[in-house]
């Protein structure tokens, strides 16, 4: 009945609803959701497609919606409701060319959206967009649905096409052109001692492109669980080095790593210091306008050595005070084999074992340009540092690193093979190791268990308490197709990974995106998710155990 009274206070009548079938030759209206983030720190969040069709030769005027939140689990996280108008653009996907049609602030249960649009014979489309408040719970669900839409003097009731979604909260952590930086990419995530959430990545100051290129590590910092984010910092940034410009000494793919038996934090980078050519020489006289450009994994863009004007090199740097401030780079490229074209952290982050040995995953290029996943480690508390032999035989590259219930070490790989092998045989390649890296036998779940559309994917083991017993649990995220970048779905075992039951399977973004991502525990009951996701370029979300062990 509020609906009702919307309309007849705005129009001075009450109009019966109507709802339309879907026919080929009358006007219909229907109403889709989508399993994606909503997200604070951002306007236009879409929660709700229209899809408007108009009969060919005739037309009509959409002159107000009414749209429910009823089944938000908090009004008063929704700050705004918009409706915008984005004609046959069925996905919004840009804001540039788009009409507002109306909007709302302070909504309650439902709210009138009046505006004015006139529509010709075609299809058109709506969306439904939601400002947040920026202390939404990010435990909290969102919901909406178009209730009624009112064409001149006729009420219809949209239709929906698939099933409503209540929709999860999330937080915008980085958004394109923030602070300067042109986009943020390659996500790391941990939780310090202090229960501090650090999250790493790529700020690519001038473009997306990867390494070489303008770029350091930005850190943002958390300490009330993701809710809130303090401002950008720079963990590593090698500035003019050498003499030439900072598009010149990029750095990339960080890897962060918690010492859980003392007040340390690392993080490891990748710096390359110029550029080498196709055939792998030196590029010299480059300057602020030189074009020139190679990265580490084409061509010859890496070589053999461990000299700058040689190869990529492996820096680290340290914080002892809960990740505020972070020490001069280190440089490590001395520990890789001479022979190796490349040594490189693999971008997330790295673990501490249960006997304190600190581990990074790592990936490079062998003697002959092929690429492997293995494992850098220090025990003696990050005053010297390993490596291993390489996992498998070779063509893998990014890699996530678990300890097992029996001590061993888990990798878990992206297999390059996977760019054309999208029928049986695609997914993760995992390999296990129980002499950190002298050794490796795949896993029986390698190439199958898991599918990727080529991409890197994150890995992580919960420890927490159940009733007073203490529990284990294996997460895995990463896109969930053999041929796109979408789908991003977060996947627990039970058994360190020998399954992954799909009961246990839970959707966070279903739009195509980057699909790099990372996972930490917040607490005992709540895991943390930085990813890159269609909604912004760097999503954090906090999921609730008991929605992925049940």
């Amino acid at each position: 009945m509020k609906m009702i009274f919307a309309f007849l206070g705005l129009y001075g009548c009450w109009l019966p609803p109507v709802a339309y079938a879907s026919t080929g030759d009358a006007l219909r209206v229907e109403q889709t959701q989508f399993e994606v983030p909503v997200l604070t720190r951002k306007d236009n969040n879409a929660v709700l497609r229209l899809k408007v069709v108009v009969p060919a030769g005739e037309s009509t005027v959409l002159t107000a919606l009414t749209i429910g939140l009823a089944g938000t689990s908090n009004l008063h996280d929704v700050k705004s409701v918009d409706v915008i108008y984005t004609g046959v653009d069925s996905m919004m996907s840009t804001l540039a060319h788009v009409d507002r049609f109306g909007s709302a602030t302070s909504p309650g249960a439902a709210v009138a959206i009046t505006g004015r649009k006139v529509l010709p014979s075609g299809v058109h489309f709506f969306w439904v967009s939601y400002t947040l408040a920026d202390g939404a719970d990010l435990l909290g669900r969102i919901s909406s649905a178009c209730n009624q839409a009112l064409f001149g003097t006729s009420v219809m009731v949209p239709i929906w096409d698939g099933q409503p979604i209540s929709q999860r909260i999330g937080v915008a952590v980085r958004q394109h052109g923030q602070d300067g930086v042109h986009t943020s990419r390659i996500p790391g995530l941990a939780t310090t001692n202090k229960g501090t959430l650090l999250a790493v990545f790529d700020a690519r100051y001038e473009s997306d492109r990867d390494l070489q290129g303008h770029m350091d590590i930005g850190l943002h910092r958390s300490t009330d669980g993701g809710r809130t984010w303090e401002p950008l910092q720079i963990a590593i940034d090698m500035g003019e080095w050498g003499g030439l410009p900072q598009r010149y000494n990029g750095v990339s793919d960080a890897c962060i790593l918690i010492d859980t038996n003392s007040d340390a934090i690392y993080i490891a980078g990748l710096w390359m210091h110029g550029v080498l050519d196709e055939a792998g020489n030196w590029v010299e006289g480059l300057g602020d306008g030189s074009e020139e450009w190679n990265h580490q994994w084409r061509d010859s863009g890496s070589q053999p050595g461990f000299g700058v004007k040689q190869t990529a090199q492996f820096l680290i740097v340290k914080s002892t005070d809960d990740g505020q401030t972070w020490g001069e780079p280190v440089n490590l490229t001395q520990g890789k084999q001479e022979a190796w074209w490349l040594w490189a952290p693999a971008p997330g982050r790295g673990i501490t074992m249960r006997d304190g040995t600190l581990v990074f995953p790592t990936e490079g290029r062998d003697e002959t340009g092929k690429s492997f996943s293995n494992l850098t480690y220090s025990t003696d508390g990050g005053k010297t540092w390993r490596t291993s032999n390489p996992a498998l035989d070779g063509g893998t590259t990014e890699c996530a690193v678990v300890e097992l219930t029996d001590g061993a070490m888990m990798l878990n790989m992206r297999g390059e093979r996977n760019w054309t092998n999208t029928a049986d045989g695609n997914g993760r390649a995992v390999a296990i190791t129980r002499d950190m890296g002298v050794t490796w036998q795949e896993h029986h779940t390698s190439f199958g268990a898991l599918p990727e559309p080529t991409c890197m994917a994150s890995l992580h083991v919960h420890t927490y308490e159940q009733e007073n017993i203490p529990q284990r649990l294996l997460l895995f995220v990463n896109p969930n197709s053999k041929t796109a970048r979408n789908r991003m779905t977060l996947k627990a075992s039970f058994d360190d990974g020998d399954s992954w039951p799909e009961v246990n399977w839970l959707v966070l973004d279903e739009w195509d995106c980057r699909g790099y991502s990372c996972i930490t525990s917040v607490d005992n009951d709540h895991i943390g998710i930085l990813y890159e996701s269609s909604q912004a370029e760097l999503v954090f979300q906090k999921i609730p155990l008991k929605e992925i062990a049940r």
